[in-house]
C-alpha cells in the first residue's frame, strides 16, 4: 500500500471512531478540508480521499457550499437480534415446501429479488469470464470437452493453494479437490463419512441447502444456538459432544448464512481444539471468506488443523461466477473417502469453468474484483440497515454482517414472515421467510435480505413497501 493511501485510511479512520463513539454527532460539521491537510501534514487530495471514504460508508455527506457533515446516527441502526435458542435433540422436520415455494418465485419477471443470497450480474466481471472461456476453449487439449483429473484441474488446485495463505493456511495442491460448487463439496463429504441415522450438528439458523442435504442423506440433525455476531455456541457445541450425540460437524465459520455471524479466531481454534478431542470431523462452509469489510481476510477453522479432521470447503459461487458451479474441498484425513464418493458421482468436473476461474485467480483479477465487490457490498449493507431503521416496524431488529451477502431481519413476534412473503410477492418484492432456515418451530418472525443487489431507488421502494407490509400486521 502506498504512503498516501495509508494516510488517508489513517485520517479517516480516526475520524470514524469519533462518529460511531458519538464523539461527533448526527449533523455535527466535520473540520474543512484545509484543517484536514493542516492537521495531519496532508496534502488536499489526501484529506479528500479521507473524505470520500467516509462517504462511501455513509457516514457522512457533503453539502454545496458548506462542506461535510456527519449522518450517521447509532441509534438509527437496529440493534442486533437475540441469540438463538433451539431444542436440544435433533430433529426430523421439513421446511421443503416452502424453499420449493421461494425458489419457483425466484425468475418471475419484475421480481425484486432479495431471497437469495447471490451477487447482481452487474457486480461480475462477466465480460472478463466471457474472454477468459474463449481462451480457454482454444489452448485447452480437446477445446476442453475431455475428461479432467477426478481430483479435478491442476492449474486450479495450484491457485487455490496459493489463496489459502492468506488465510494462514498451507495447503498443497494435492490436498484439493475440485467440485461443482460449495454444495456439492459438502454433500461428498456427508456421503464419504455418515450413515442414514447418524447425527450431524448444524447452526440455527442456518442455510437451507445444507439442512436440505442433511435430510436428503437421512441424517438427524441437531440445531445448535447461535450469537449473531460470534457464531456457534461452544459450550453448547462441547455439551453435545461429550453427550457423544454428535456424529460429525458442519459449520460456517466466516459470515455465516443467514446471521452473517464471523467466528473469532479464537473460537475458530477452541472448535478445532473440541473435534480433536472427541475425534469428530468438522465440514467448514467458508463460501464467505473472501467477502470480509474488514482490513484483511479472516482465518478459517482449517488455519488451526492439525490432525486433518477439518475439511475445508470453498467456491466462487457467490462472489464471480454463480452458473460455473466451480467449488472445492481440502478433506484432511479423509481425502481418499472424498475422492472416491467424487469418482462415483460425477467422475470429473467441467474442465473449461474450472480453468477460467484458475486464470482469474493467478492473473490477481479476483483480487482486484474483490476489492471493488466488498466495497459496493459494505456500502449496500449500511443502505439496507438504515433502511430496515427506518420503514420497518418498531422493535425490528437486524444483524450486523462483517462479510457476505445477507441480512437477518427480526420483526415483532406478531409478524409472521411466511404470510407476510405471500403478500409481497404479489407486490412483486421477495425475500427468504425465516422459518426456511431451520427445521423447528422458531423465526417465524425472521427474514434473511440480499444485499448483493445494486442499490437504487428500486430496491429504496421494496424495502419501505415491505416495512410497511409488516406495520400492516400489527
Amino acid at each position: 500500500m502506498a504512503r498516501s493511501d495509508f494516510r488517508y485510511l489513517r485520517i479517516a479512520g480516526m475520524l470514524e471512531q469519533q462518529i460511531l463513539s458519538n464523539v461527533l454527532c448526527l449533523g455535527d460539521r466535520l473540520p474543512s478540508l484545509r484543517t484536514i491537510c493542516r492537521e495531519y501534514g496532508v496534502s488536499q487530495n489526501t484529506a479528500l480521499n479521507a473524505y470520500y471514504h467516509l462517504e462511501s460508508k455513509l457516514l457522512i455527506e457533503a453539502r454545496p457550499q458548506s462542506g461535510y457533515y456527519v449522518r450517521h446516527a447509532s441509534h438509527r441502526v437496529p440493534a442486533i437480534p437475540t441469540p438463538s435458542r433451539p431444542h436440544a435433540t435433533a430433529t426430523f422436520g421439513d421446511s421443503e415446501a416452502l424453499v420449493s415455494r421461494v425458489y419457483d418465485n425466484l425468475g418471475e419477471a419484475g421480481c425484486l429479488p432479495l431471497s437469495l443470497g447471490v451477487p447482481a450480474n452487474e457486480l461480475l466481471p462477466i465480460a472478463k469470464l466471457n474472454k477468459g472461456l474463449l481462451m480457454a476453449t482454444r489452448e485447452l487439449q480437446g477445446s476442453g470437452v475431455s475428461y479432467d483429473k477426478a481430483q479435478g484441474s491442476e492449474n486450479l488446485r495450484r491457485q487455490i493453494a496459493r489463496w489459502s495463505f492468506a488465510m494462514d493456511c498451507q495447503l498443497s495442491h494435492a490436498d484439493i479437490i475440485t467440485t461443482s460448487g460449495c454444495l456439492s463439496a459438502i454433500s461428498y463429504c456427508l456421503m464419504a463419512l455418515t450413515e442414514k441415522g447418524d447425527t450431524i450438528a448444524l447452526e440455527s439458523p442456518v442455510s437451507f441447502g445444507m439442512l436440505q442435504v442433511a435430510q436428503s442423506l437421512g441424517l438427524r440433525i441437531l440445531e445448535l444456538p447461535m450469537h449473531p455476531q460470534t457464531g456457534v455456541d461452544l459450550n453448547a457445541l462441547e455439551d453435545a459432544l461429550r453427550k457423544d450425540k454428535i456424529t460429525i460437524c458442519l459449520l460456517i465459520s466466516n459470515f455465516s448464512n443467514p446471521l452473517g455471524s464471523c467466528m473469532p479466531d479464537a473460537h475458530k481454534e477452541a472448535t478445532v481444539r473440541l473435534m480433536e478431542k472427541y475425534n469428530v470431523p468438522l465440514i467448514e462452509n467458508d463460501l464467505n471468506g473472501d467477502v470480509y469489510f474488514g482490513a484483511h481476510r479472516p482465518k478459517s477453522c482449517k488455519s488451526y488443523d492439525e490432525s486433518g479432521l477439518v475439511l475445508w470447503c470453498g467456491s466462487v459461487s457467490k462472489t464471480l461466477a454463480p452458473g460455473y458451479r466451480v467449488g472445492w474441498v481440502a478433506p484432511g484425513q479423509f481425502k481418499e473417502k472424498v475422492l472416491r464418493k467424487k469418482l462415483f458421482h460425477s467422475i470429473s468436473s467441467t474442465a473449461i469453468t474450472q480453468e477460467v476461474i484458475a486464470r482469474f485467480l493467478e492473473t490477481g483479477r479476483y483480487e482486484n474484483h474483490l476489492k471493488k465487490l466488498r466495497h459496493t457490498l459494505k456500502t449496500n449493507y449500511l443502505h439496507f440497515a438504515r433502511a430496515v431503521a427506518e420503514h420497518f416496524p418498531a422493535g425490528t431488529l437486524a444483524s450486523r454482517p462483517q462479510g457476505g451477502f445477507v441480512l437477518w431481519v427480526e420483526l415483532p413476534q406478531d409478524i409472521n414472515t411466511t404470510s407476510l412473503y405471500a403478500k409481497a410477492i404479489k407486490q412483486k418484492v421477495s425475500f427468504a421467510p425465516g422459518s426456511i432456515f431451520t427445521l423447528q418451530q422458531q423465526f417465524h418472525n425472521c427474514m434473511r435480505l440480499n444485499y448483493g443487489l445494486l442499490w437504487d431507488e428500486r430496491v429504496d421502494s421494496g424495502l419501505r413497501l415491505l416495512g410497511n407490509l409488516a406495520k400492516a400486521e400489527l
